[in-house]
């Protein structure tokens, strides 16, 4: 099937063919490659918060290709993508992923073994010279998936970051820590960061205590004041200075299902053979409040030092190639102009016409 024929209509919520998933992947896959690289080259933040978010990252594109390899020749089941603003893979698609590895053996021992297939494989091919049929693709694949894929890899709905002590003076704290979650209602990757100082307490004494109420309080996309004020609150220790909270996405592309302005920009382009089917845009917004000062809170017996925050400072972004970038020139300018600065240019996704 040519690329051009694909259609995904915008009730649907679920890829149906190889063809989808290829191009769906092909598309995930690079957005994230390209955040990456944009982030580190336009220092969209810090160095070493670049190296967490490329951490990050790569948990995330090792879990896009597991999907790719559990549903590639699954005829049975389809991966679902957010109806929402999101354009990624519903939560419960990792989910079902953590589900699948917890029976790994289970599922292998009701496989054929890996050598007999690879002779059938090579009798059906040379010998008999008739394609492989598609029940033996996905038994191929289902090895594959259950024998490689490692749960630890895989992007978790929390996923917790070491606690490093920052040796530089500019950032103007003593340890910072980063920690990523994949919010459950708008099925979207996020990462924070936190800066902070801890006071009469020792680092060791205290980590385990920080991860707890992180995952307690900030796995999933609030408003950094409520986040800030919440983690402040359960460690009366800890005195945070900086919280970031970077969003990656939504990515706007044919396989979104959103209303938002940007995705059916690109919509109404490939649908008017202004843009091809490949083409898209991922956004990225990064929240960040700092400390102006301090209050104490509580009775004489049992007060707490709380943090003042300032306001939230919070920086849109535009990551897409250069023809969907003159597309939202044309179509959508009033938009791009309320980034916090132009969309930054990434090379397009070159597809062949097999996918």
């Amino acid at each position: 099937m040519p690329i051009n024929q694909i259609v995904t209509p915008l009730d649907s919520a679920v890829l149906e063919t190889k063809e989808q998933y290829k191009v769906y992947f092909k598309i995930v896959t690079h957005a994230f490659n390209e955040l990456v690289k944009s982030i580190a080259e336009k220092k969209l933040c810090s160095y070493l918060e670049a190296t967490f978010v490329k951490q990050y990252c790569e948990l995330m594109s090792y879990s896009l290709e597991a999907f790719r390899i559990k549903y590639l020749f699954d005829d049975e089941e389809k991966m679902r993508i957010d109806l929402t603003e999101s354009g990624f893979p519903n939560y419960l698609e990792f989910r079902y992923l953590f589900n699948d590895l917890e029976l790994r053996e289970e599922y292998l021992s009701k496989l054929p073994k890996i050598t007999d297939l690879k002779e059938e494989f090579l009798e059906t091919l040379l010998k008999n010279r008739r394609p492989i049929a598609d029940r033996k693709l996905q038994q191929a694949a289902s090895i594959i998936y259950y024998a490689s894929v490692k749960q630890t890899h895989i992007f978790k709905r929390f996923v917790q970051g070491k606690v490093l002590e920052v040796t530089d003076d500019k950032y103007n704290a003593q340890y910072m820590v980063s920690w990523a979650f994949y919010d459950v209602i708008q099925n979207r990757p996020f990462i924070c960061f936190m800066y902070f100082d801890l006071h009469k307490e020792t680092l060791d004494d205290y980590r385990q205590k920080i991860y707890q109420v992180l995952e307690q309080t900030a796995e999933r996309n609030i408003d950094l004041d409520m986040m800030a004020y919440a983690i402040d609150k359960k460690l009366p220790k800890l005195w945070p200075k900086k919280i970031k909270k970077m969003d990656l996405g939504p990515l706007h592309s044919v396989f979104a299902k959103d209303e938002l302005i940007v995705t059916h920009a690109v919509l109404d382009a490939i649908v008017k053979k202004n843009l091809d089917l490949s083409e898209f845009a991922l956004s990225l917004q990064i929240d960040e409040t700092g400390t102006s000062g301090n209050f104490t809170e509580g009775s004489f017996f049992n007060k707490q030092r709380l943090q003042v925050w300032g306001p939230t400072n919070v920086q849109k972004y535009i990551l897409a190639p250069h023809r969907v970038i003159q597309v939202f020139y044309d179509t959508i300018p009033e938009t791009i102009h309320q980034l916090t600065q132009e969309p930054i240019e990434i090379p397009p996704l070159k597809l062949s016409h097999g996918a």
